[in-house]
This record gives C-alpha cells, structure tokens and sequence, in this order.
C-alpha cells in the first residue's frame, strides 16, 4: 500500500463492484476511505462466496485498508448523520441512485466546492449491472466457436464482470480529476459515470464500432484467434493447450523458428504469393493455413519442450490454467511482489491478498491490510469527523442509529 494519497479522505456509500473498486484503489494509494453501509450490511455484505462463518470473500476483498461505518440509512437519522459525513469530508463515492437521499443537490448544500462521483446504469436512468450492459455492447455475439452460425448461435458470457472493474479504475480517474480542479479553481464536480457508457464507450474506443459500420455488418466469430492479427491457442503432445501471439516482426521470426517452421511457411508463402514477416494483414487472412503448420508442430513436442523453446526465441505465449492452478502457481503469485502477506481478515481465513497494482521501485509498497468488521469504525470516524462525544454516540447506538463492529456476532 503506497502512501502517495495519504492527506485525501473519501467517503464511500456503495455495493457490489464497480462503486467499491474506486475506493479500493484509492486505499491502496494511502487514502484513508470511509465505507457507510446500512447497519445490517449493504446489499453485497453477503455476496457469495461465504465462509462456513458467513463471512463474503468477495466483500473482504473489495473493501480491503477501507474503514466502515454501520448506520441506519432507512432511518432519517441515520441518513442524516451519513450525509453530514460526506460534507464534512467533501468527496464522496456512491452508487446510490441520484434521487435519493444521496443525491449531489443533498451532499453540496452549504459545500459547493463538494465532489461527488456516482456510479450509474445507463446515461438514462434505467437500471444496468455488468452482465446486461454487456449482453448490449454486442461481445457476446462475437465468442464462440468459429463453426457456429451467425443467425443460430447463443450468446457467451464472460465470467468476469469486466465492465465493472474498467468502471470503477476510470470512476477512480475521474475522481482525482475532479479534486485537481478543485484544487486550481476552488469548484466543486458532479460526475456521473453510467456502466453502459463505460462498456458502450469502450466499444466505440477500441475501433469495433466504425468497424462494425463501415463494413456494414457483424464480425465473424474466430474462436479463440485474436482479430486482425496471429494467435491461437494449440495443444501439445502431452495434451497442454497454450496461447500464442505475434503482434511484431521479432514475435512472429521467434515463433517460425520455435516451432521449427521455416522451410514450411517458406513453402506456403510461394504458394500463396505473400510474405507473413510484412505484417498483420498476411498473417490474419491466411490464419486457418498458418494454423494448420503451427498444430501440426505443437502436436509433436511436449509443452515444456515448446515452451523452453519459445522462451529462447523470445516469443510471446502462456500456457492456460484452471483458476484453482493460477491461485496456486509460485510465479503467478508465491514469487510476485504484488501479493504480500495474509492480514487479519475478518474470514480468518488466510490467503495471499495484493498491493497496489503499480510498482513503485523507489517507493516502500507496505503490506496488504484487512478488510474492516462492518462498524469497526463507526464510533472513531463520528468522534474525528463529526466531533460527537462519547456519550452523543453511545445515545446513538442505543436508539439502533448506530452499530459498532459486527465481530463478535458472525
């Protein structure tokens, strides 16, 4: 955890992905961030996956180095006190819906410099989550195997919810983006960040969509090559699938000589008249041809004989793995410097956790910390932020506006 955002405070009212991941990585920067949840849990405390003592591992991770504060947000009390930690603060994350008790006009009254980022569904107002917004952008129309039918063939899902993860690094941009303004010009943002935008945006950034209307139609499946240029997935002789890719010159000289295929593609460039060493395009159109040879080879070597191979070209390639085997795998993880050890998580379970995502050789990362308990903080961020005593919260907690740490009843 770098320290880099040590002097910002965020507070946070969110669930499920996309709205947590900003504060997360917020966290992992050094802010100090706030999460206000609905004293019994927010809507994704017992998300699954749980442990046998009911504990998310998908909430301890999300909300990892964050403190929590637990309120009644049904009561105006408890929304009252949340509101005032936002002003008091003057940035907060949400994914409430802005007609709510949450709403910009709410948080920037009496603080007009207030920064507000809140995640949303679609621009227009309508409800989205990861997976619809997805089945809109048209992705999973394009994945499959390449034999199946345009007009016959079932959509394919990602199991990553991809679109919240990109939504909450850019809601996580947009959100120092705004406090540098504020910095300059003493103005106060409020930034709407709808989920379909971020997924029907990336479409449109990446290039699909002018493709997609310029050659007025869709785009073939391909299976598992990658479009517009060289790489598939092969089996080897011991039955290892891997991925291969050739985006440059030296990737693909590396791989013809890995796979011991120089004489062969020499072979189907005089056939064919092209030479694949010019780029992309060759590569691309004559893929099914190109991998015939490259199976045909892979099928003859073990992997780890492919692999040291390609590994003295300096190619481009990874073998694929269960998840179960990632989590595992000393390279992956046991040896990469982005895990740290296991913190006290509230789970007790113990498990490698990650540092930020960026490397900062000159900088001391620090170690993962824990998740909070839902509470754990409740009475120290009142006492600093709103100056309440000790008795005002003790009222507070008994009339059932407050809750402390739920440690002890899990």
């Amino acid at each position: 955890m770098y320290q880099l955002l040590s002097d910002l405070s965020v507070i946070e009212v969110s669930s499920f992905v996309a709205s947590p991941t900003i504060g997360l990585y917020c966290a992992q920067m050094g802010a100090e961030v706030i999460r206000v949840d609905h004293k019994a849990g927010g809507l994704d405390y017992d998300r699954y996956m749980l442990t046998k003592e009911g504990r998310s591992l998908s909430w301890e991770n999300l909300n990892r180095a964050k403190k929590s504060v637990a309120l009644d947000l049904r009561s105006g009390e408890g929304r009252e006190l949340c509101v005032e930690l936002a002003r008091k603060t003057g940035q907060c994350v949400t994914n409430l819906p802005e007609k709510s008790f949450l709403s910009h006009v709410a948080l920037s009254d009496g603080r007009p410099d207030m920064v507000s980022v809140r995640i949303m569904g679609w621009h227009d107002g309508r409800q989205a989550m990861d997976f619809t917004v997805n089945a809109a952008s048209g992705y999973p129309l394009m994945c499959g195997p390449e034999d199946w039918g345009m007009a016959t063939a079932p959509p394919v899902n990602q199991v990553l919810p991809a679109w919240d993860f990109i939504t909450g690094a850019y809601g996580a941009f947009a959100l120092l983006a705004a406090l540098r303004h504020r910095d300059t010009s003493g103005e106060g943002s409020e930034v709407r960040i709808p989920l379909g935008d971020v997924a029907i945006g990336t479409m449109a950034n990446s290039g699909s969509m002018a493709e997609m209307l310029y050659r007025g139609a869709d785009r073939e499946r391909l299976g598992n090559a990658i479009w517009g240029a060289f790489g598939r997935d092969f089996r080897s002789l011991d039955n290892q699938r891997f991925m291969v890719a050739a985006l440059t010159p030296k990737q693909w000289d590396g791989l013809v000589a890995a796979f011991g295929l120089t004489e062969e593609i020499a072979a189907l460039e005089g056939e064919l008249g092209v030479r694949f060493a010019d780029g992309d395009r060759p590569r691309f159109e004559h893929r099914h041809r190109l991998f015939d040879l490259f199976q045909q080879a892979a099928g003859q070597h073990d992997y780890d004989d492919l692999a040291a191979r390609m590994s003295e070209h300096g190619c481009t390639f990874e073998r694929y793995r269960t998840m179960h085997e990632a989590a595992n795998d000393p390279v992956l993880v046991g040896e990469n410097p982005l895990f740290g050890p296991s913190p006290a998580n509230p789970s007790g379970f113990e498990y490698p956790a990650t540092r930020s995502f960026a490397n900062m050789p000159e900088k001391q990362a620090g170690d993962p910390a824990p998740a909070p308990y839902l509470g754990q903080h409740s009475e120290e961020v009142l006492v600093e932020r709103l100056g309440l005593s000790s008795g005002a919260i003790g009222k507070l907690v008994d009339a059932g506006t407050v809750a402390l740490s739920d440690k002890e009843t899990r």
